[in-house]
């Protein structure tokens, strides 16, 4: 796959370049994509109040997680076809003009199976914005400014998960859940005129071939996965799990025959035959796989358990996104000089921690017990995910690391889908046993307590095993490509979801 179509920068020499010349470009993209990251943030504060409002059960809602990031998993590979083929001004428009529409239409949406299918939408148009977004700033300034450009982007990409959470519990409190999705129609708007005005022109390139049968098959591969691992959290020898599996398990194994086989693969698997990276990319599934589902679990039980209102849940989340934005600096700066394994070692180390301590829960825990274990967890996330996701990248065979970035980035949101079916499937297993055996004279709060502590200890379990891991990482050997002079360098463009 190709990279993004590249853009001429406003200004070509640095003496002339100024942040001034690139704003009104800047400013599109970055409203833009604030949008996707504001709504990966904002959905799981109000997952409580959605399941009021339906009146279903948590294990449906979830679908509108997973199924929101199984699209942007879908789609992601795909940016760089589409802006060779349509340019990336034209694809990046039509992705504000998408995601805006699916939010409205979620905000609208009557039932359960509706706001599923709208966030499904929604994802189609989130997923190429971040990676087509970030490609067009890389190009807007000159090699030696790239530096300060990528920091002004940096900060609103820092603070809407801090603050996204908050935003969402002050509209479902103060407002209704419909503004959480609603909010993006002026927001689009504004993005969509910005980005008409202002964003320079691209042109257009002959365009590889695309890989329609791998196209097909991913989704149903994972969607399948993802629903049979849902309904494994209730029981794993049910129809409905045996089906999900065996269909997903059978058209994973023919996706990565097709991609195998392919010379322009939707996702490069060939990258695996390479040992560190392997290694490395495992262990970032893993901590992607308790982490994230730790944190979906951790709003539920705040609003579910503590009562705490969904603002209230927001400021107390805060924290968490605060402390993994200080330690990520900090992490980079010390990755040059020690590597990734102890970085990862004590970042998944401190995860591991905080839920061991999180898996002992009460109802008669502090909050303070819970604030500080989800701010060690923030750290705990800055200092190991930058350094492992740097460390794939530097593990991949130089030829191959430009294709890398699309199948990492599109396989943490599948990991993330996993994460939410998986962990929620078995909240509400374990909930359920714990009443059973408790019998009808005991608190039902105690059960609810009792699963919610049963999936941290899941979680931290999962961690513990990447701790394990992660004392295998070493030194990536330099393969014989990697000095080759046609070698591919990886483009920090399409480093989002790193």
């Amino acid at each position: 796959m190709s990279a993004p179509t590249q853009t001429k920068p406003v200004a070509a020499g640095g003496d002339d370049f100024s942040l001034k010349a690139i704003l009104p470009p800047l400013m599109a993209i970055i409203v833009g994509m604030i949008m996707v990251i504001l709504d990966s943030t904002v959905v799981n504060n109000a997952i409580p109040k959605l399941v009021e409002y339906f009146d279903t059960d948590l294990k449906t809602i979830q679908w509108t997680v997973t199924g929101y990031t199984l699209a942007l998993s879908a789609v992601i590979p795909l940016a760089g076809w589409m802006t060779d083929k349509f340019g990336s001004k034209q694809i990046f428009m039509i992705t504000i003009a998408l995601f805006t529409i699916g939010s409205v239409l979620c905000g609208i949406a009557q039932t359960p199976e509706q706001l599923i299918i709208y966030r499904i939408i929604q994802g189609l148009g989130g997923g190429m914005m971040a990676p087509i977004g970030m490609a067009m700033v890389f190009k807007l300034a000159p090699p030696e400014r790239r530096g300060s450009i990528m920091g002004v982007l940096g900060i609103p990409m820092l603070m809407a998960p801090a603050f996204g959470p908050v935003l969402s519990g002050w509209l479902v409190d103060s407002v209704s859940w419909h503004w959480i999705f609603i909010i993006n129609l002026p927001i689009g708007i504004i993005a969509f005129i910005l980005g008409y005005k202002y964003l320079p022109k691209s042109d257009r390139h002959a365009a590889p071939h695309l890989d329609v049968i791998g196209m097909c098959l991913a989704p149903i591969a994972f969607s399948m996965l993802a629903y049979g691992v849902s309904e494994g959290g209730t029981s794993w020898s049910s129809a409905s799990t045996i089906t999900g599996l065996t269909v997903g398990g059978i058209a994973l194994i023919l996706f990565i025959f097709v991609e195998l086989a392919q010379k322009q693969p939707l996702l490069e698997l060939k990258v695996f035959k390479s040992s560190d990276f392997t290694r490395s990319i495992v262990l970032t599934w893993i901590v992607q796989l308790a982490l994230f589902g730790a944190m979906l679990i951790v709003p539920l039980y705040l609003q579910g358990v503590m009562r705490y209102t969904a603002l209230e849940t927001g400021w107390i989340l805060m924290p968490q996104a605060l402390c993994s934005g200080i330690a990520m600096p900090i992490s980079g700066r010390l990755f040059d000089k020690i590597g990734a394994r102890p970085l990862a070692f004590a970042g998944l180390a401190a995860i591991s921690v905080s839920l061991f301590i999180l898996s002992g829960i009460s109802v008669d825990t502090s909050l303070w017990v819970i604030i500080l274990c989800i701010c060690i967890m923030g750290l705990g996330m800055g200092f190991s995910m930058m350094p492992l996701n740097t460390h794939v990248l530097n593990s991949a065979p130089r030829r191959l690391v430009s294709r890398v970035t699309p199948l990492t980035t599109a396989a943490q949101q599948v990991v993330l889908s996993f994460a939410v079916a998986g962990l929620t499937g078995y909240l509400t297993s374990q909930i359920t046993s714990h009443a059973a055996s408790a019998g009808a004279d005991a608190n039902p709060l105690n059960a609810v307590v009792a699963g919610y502590g049963d999936t941290f200890f899941l979680s931290a379990c999962i961690v513990t095993a990447g701790v394990a891991l992660s004392l295998l990482l070493r030194k990536p050997k330099q393969q014989e490509e990697d000095g080759t002079a046609g070698g591919d360098n990886p483009d920090p463009a399409m480093m989002v979801g790193h």
